[in-house]
């Protein structure tokens, strides 16, 4: 898997639990706090965030229930 598939099926996951609408590069990138610029070159294959594959990597080796829960934690933290 290529670090674009991953940004790839990531963004259009998020566009698909909003209801199909489409999310612009710009949205996306400040809903996580980072520039249009880096997150397009992220989707492109340009530029390719190290841990992005190992972090997808340790998260398939958990089952789905374990999954949810450590996301969940992970989102708590950036509060």
């Amino acid at each position: 898997m290529q670090i674009n598939d991953l940004f790839n099926i990531l963004h259009n996951a998020i566009e698909s639990q909003n209801n199909g609408k489409k999310i612009s590069l710009k949205d996306m990138a400040n809903s996580f706090g980072i520039s249009m610029r880096t997150y397009q070159d992220w989707k492109l294959g340009r530029a390719k965030p190290q841990a992005a594959i190992t972090v997808m990597q340790m998260l398939g080796k958990l089952e789905d229930e374990e999954i949810i829960r450590t996301v969940r934690k992970i989102n708590k933290l950036k509060d």
